[in-house]
């Protein structure tokens, strides 16, 4: 899927329509620095190295479940320029959760009044909210470059999660991922190459 600015500058979703994103499920989801910019390392050796800044996400994406106590989090990890990770939105606070695959038929009663449970879209502008918030304060206190209007793209990439199958493939993605940078959509080399044809939405995995 991809999301572009007409020329009104009226960005397409690129959620799913009709889908309830607050249900109990399972969520790949894919954070990209503002023109791909790479802010939070470097890999090398097939090993993703972070800096100040890497570890600041690193440690606010931990947080989450903190933050958001129907949240649990399973395999992330942070990129030079983005994000990979699942998160989990359950139906009571926990501790420690087992992943559920997302289900489209549940029913809900009085959700208006009752929705206490985060949307995906609420713990993903949290995180990006207060990331930006420190990244600015560590740009001030000169431990790192400043970012181009943004830190963060406007939108984000995410894949419901509807069987243990994609759960595990997903997993095995995220894992493998600093191993795969050279090759990787996201990596600002190869969409030189590609003469800019990689856009914001694109699915950044392929299985």
């Amino acid at each position: 899927m991809t999301a572009r600015v007409s020329p009104q500058h009226h960005r397409r979703s690129i959620r799913l329509q009709g889908y309830d994103y607050t249900q109990p499920g399972a969520y790949f989801i894919t954070i990209c620095t503002q023109d791909r910019a790479c802010l939070f390392g470097e890999v090398m050796d097939g090993e993703m190295r972070l800096n100040d800044a890497g570890q600041m996400v690193h440690v606010e994406w931990e947080s989450l479940p903190k933050r958001f106590p129907r949240v649990a989090l399973d395999a992330f990890v942070i990129m030079p320029n983005h994000l990979h990770g699942i998160i989990v939105i359950t139906d009571h606070p926990v501790n420690c959760a087992g992943l559920v695959p997302a289900q489209n038929n549940r029913t809900t009663t009085n959700r208006a009044t009752t929705r206490v449970a985060p949307t995906v879209g609420d713990i993903v502008g949290a995180f990006k909210s207060r990331t930006t918030v420190l990244y600015t304060h560590g740009v001030k206190q000169r431990r790192g470059p400043p970012f181009a209007g943004r830190l963060w793209q406007r939108n984000y990439y995410e894949y419901i999660i509807r069987d243990h199958r994609f759960l595990n493939r997903i997993r095995e993605y995220i894992l493998q991922n600093p191993l795969q940078w050279e090759l990787d959509g996201e990596n600002p080399h190869i969409a030189e190459t590609r003469h800019g044809v990689l856009r914001s939405g694109d699915e950044p995995w392929r299985f």
